[in-house]
């Protein structure tokens, strides 16, 4: 692997940008933009973990208002599910285990 001009000007304009992000954080300014940061980082985590603790109740909330709202809109929708439910899975049930006897072909050798 060669190194050519573009490798090398690319690492010395990196170079440039880390003294120059070095200095300017070094200086008062730059200080308080890194306290700024730290502050929201830290509001942000403390408002992410109250709401991993609010989630279970937030969803429980919203599966009984969810029911409650498709039983007002659909007043069978109970009964339309349970019959859907038995159209395809409980008529497999209800019929005796019977083995496939279809008989398949010998492929020609």
């Amino acid at each position: 692997m060669s190194i050519n001009a573009k490798h090398l000007a690319t690492f010395v304009l990196g170079a440039a940008a880390g003294v120059a992000a070095h200095k300017y954080l070094q200086s008062e300014e730059g200080e308080k933009l890194l306290e700024d940061l730290k502050t929201k980082a830290n509001d942000l985590k403390s408002e992410a973990e109250g709401a991993i603790e609010k989630a279970p109740v937030y969803f429980d909330e919203l599966k009984t208002k969810g029911a409650d709202a498709l039983k007002n809109g659909f007043p069978d929708a109970e009964g339309f599910f349970k019959e859907l439910y038995e159209k395809f899975v409980g008529n497999k049930g209800n019929q005796p285990a019977t083995p496939d006897m279809t008989q398949v072909p010998d492929p020609i050798s």
